[in-house]
């Protein structure tokens, strides 16, 4: 049990002083000039990986990542290549259907799929998809 203890104390000292070391060897870097100041801390949402510039999960723009994923909606692959005003109601309702039953994390990369397939919304949901898609960014 003190070998614990000790060894957790001992790890806590080495990391202060790797802190100290690193925080010197700025510092002298800011006063040389090679940086103009300490960098800053960014946090990093606790949803993401963190190992992107951009959290792909959030992101709509399909050359985040090349990856399809199916959301259980093979059927609107019929729509490809049609624009977003060439819907009727009811396929309108086909996406509104897996909208609604896709989870609200989910919603960003079900549109990037779409995206990389070549379907695009119907215009009467895109409204719909970006206020959920903002929502959940905020």
């Amino acid at each position: 049990m003190w070998i614990l203890i000790i060894s957790l104390v001992l790890l806590g000292v080495i990391a202060l002083i790797a802190g100290i070391i690193r925080n010197k060897r700025l510092q002298k870097k800011i006063e040389k000039g090679e940086l103009d100041r300490m960098p800053e801390v960014k946090e990093v949402d606790a949803e993401c990986c963190g190992q992107h510039e951009v959290c792909e999960r959030d992101s709509l723009l399909a050359a985040v990542s090349k990856k399809i994923e199916y959301y259980d909606d093979e059927e609107l692959d019929q729509f490809i290549g049609r624009t977003g005003d060439a819907y009727t109601e009811e396929e309108t309702e086909m996406f509104r259907d897996v909208l609604y039953t896709t989870l609200d994390v989910e919603v960003a990369g079900w549109v990037r799929s779409l995206q990389l397939r070549g379907i695009e919304l119907p215009d009467d949901l895109k409204d719909e998809v970006f206020l959920i898609i903002g929502e959940r960014r905020t």
